[in-house]
């Protein structure tokens, strides 16, 4: 148990959030807790992660959460290790939103350089209804900036996308791929264009940025086949795009093989994508969770052969493999499922309380001496 490693969670405290602060100790190792001396309330190791009041074992979730990150159907944990089905939607829905946080606090940060951006839609198959999931994946570090999921695929659901690229871009100078839909340009335009406030009345113009690069690949269909591609330069030249292209090492022309390959890896990790398949979702809040779970995995736990690089002299192996958070600088080493279930979100900084009402006497006591 490492104290230090620990913080306050009493919401009403100033301490809270704030870890390595000398204020929390170890209260009882039997019943892993720890106690803040500020507030001097007691709480569990397993406080904020999917583990808390869990009645299994840690270990019996990770492996359950690991085999639905790989595709597996629920009705075959449920069949191999005899729990009810409610059971596991109820552990998955509880990572799922951990995740959730995780990737909040650790990709939305605004510091991640991502120079080249594909976006692209999927179609889910649900009970009753079709869906509509959009995700975006920076090509470089090939770190997953999340997802939306709605029922229309229109300007609602791009731009809440756009806005996750934009809570992860630390500089607005990327190279955005997308395909034939008109939304994306719009959404772009909007969410990577702040109004400059000018002081008269009227809506401002919206001024640009001068790095921000789009591409779009518009492919023709005929009886379930692309017979024709056509690539346009939306914003920028062609020259440009292909230069910040050869340097991301992202092909020569404008395309969106990297978030298509994306959407199959998702696809073969979730059961409920599968196009022709019985284990299908009532709910999005379902889907949601287990977008998440398998976007965290994807980005911290599982390795990456296109990232992998040559080992230093003396090692015992030839390549150095990595994940995309480390290629993006968001963490140092490799995490283990469990280790991505058991990491803590801090809380946010504690903010002194607005007083409301008015004012107390002996407040106004003072002021009304000087006046008089």
């Amino acid at each position: 148990m490492d104290p230090h490693s620990q913080f306050c969670r009493n919401p009403s405290f100033p301490a809270r959030g704030q870890q390595g602060q000398g204020n929390i100790r170890v209260f009882s190792r039997k019943e892993r807790r720890y106690q803040c001396t500020t507030c001097n309330q007691t709480f569990t190791a397993t406080k904020g992660t999917p583990f808390y009041r869990l009645h299994k074992t840690a270990n019996v979730m990770t492996v359950v959460l690991t085999l639905l990150c790989h595709g597996r159907p629920l009705q075959a944990i449920v069949a191999a290790f005899g729990f009810d089905e409610r059971t596991v939607t109820s552990w998955q829905a509880r990572a799922g939103a951990h995740c959730q946080r995780i990737h909040e606090h650790l990709v939305q940060q605004g510091q991640i350089e991502l120079q080249h951006v594909q976006a692209d839609e999927l179609w889910v198959k649900m009970v009753g209804q079709r869906v509509w999931m959009a995700m975006a994946l920076a090509v470089p570090s090939r770190l997953w900036l999340g997802g939306v999921i709605s029922a229309k695929r229109d300007l609602v659901l791009i731009t809440a996308l756009v806005q996750m690229v934009r809570a992860c871009a630390r500089s607005l100078a990327i190279l955005v791929c997308v395909d034939g839909l008109v939304s994306y340009v719009t959404a772009f335009l909007r969410v990577f264009c702040p109004p400059i406030r000018t002081g008269r009345c009227g809506r401002p113009r919206l001024v640009l940025d001068k790095g921000l690069l789009l591409g779009q690949v518009i492919k023709r269909h005929a009886q379930r086949r692309v017979v024709s591609v056509t690539r346009r330069v939306v914003r920028g030249t062609a020259e440009s795009i292909r230069a910040v292209l050869i340097t991301t090492g992202g092909g020569n022309d404008i395309n969106t093989a990297y978030i298509e390959r994306l959407n199959a890896t998702f696809r073969a990790s979730m059961v409920a994508l599968v196009r022709r398949g019985r284990a299908l979702l009532h709910k999005e809040p379902a889907l949601t969770a287990g977008m998440y779970l398998v976007g965290c995995a994807y980005n911290f736990v599982w390795y990456h052969e296109s990232l992998r690089v040559a080992a230093p002299a003396g090692a015992s192996h030839k390549w150095q493999d990595r994940t995309p958070s480390m290629v993006a600088g968001l963490t140092d080493h490799c995490w283990t499922m469990f280790e991505l279930l058991q990491y803590q979100v801090p809380l946010a900084p504690w903010v002194i309380p607005k007083r409301r009402g008015r004012p107390p006497k002996h407040l106004n006591q003072p002021a009304m001496a000087v006046a008089s």
